[in-house]
């Protein structure tokens, strides 16, 4: 059995449901939930999707973080991160321990208990601010897949 071959493709099919997901509440949810009136509607419904989408990235990063430990040790390439050239496994690497962050430590013990007080008070900044930094996460994810495809097949985007 090719436990690389494994690896790669949960790897792979990790990254495409935690971005892809990310991609999804950036373009679609997060303008649905902005469209709706009165306010308490916009956030029951972010907060209605989020709850459901919230454990299965949680478990697509674990996979991702799992999967990319396993092939960085397994096929040793560990001098990467001393060169430059592989940015993108820095970038793999910073993108993932966001996102840990964010879905294990954040959006458990801190965006749950600021986010409905200020949608309720300030809801369009509150929901600039989302939109924002979904942006911004997203942008990160599309850069580093990029990257991350160029770099593992020889090439470099910059």
């Amino acid at each position: 059995m090719d436990f690389d071959l494994i690896a790669r493709c949960l790897h792979v099919l990790g990254v495409v449901f935690w971005i892809g997901g990310v991609a999804l509440v950036t373009t679609a949810v997060l303008p649905a939930a902005v469209a709706r009136q009165p306010v308490a509607a916009q956030l029951e419904l972010f907060e209605v999707i989020e709850r459901r989408f919230a454990p299965q990235a949680r478990i697509a990063t674990l996979i991702v973080g799992a999967t990319g430990f396993f092939l960085v040790a397994r096929l040793d390439l560990w001098s990467r991160f001393s060169d430059p050239t592989y940015w993108w496994m820095h970038a793999m690497l910073g993108l993932w321990l966001v996102f840990m962050l964010m879905l294990f430590v954040l959006d458990p013990f801190v965006f749950h208990r600021i986010v409905p007080r200020l949608a309720v008070t300030h809801p369009r900044l509150t929901f600039a601010a989302l939109a924002a930094l979904h942006w911004v996460l997203l942008l990160a994810g599309v850069v580093t897949i990029a990257g991350a495809v160029a770099g593992s097949h020889g090439g470099n985007l910059w």
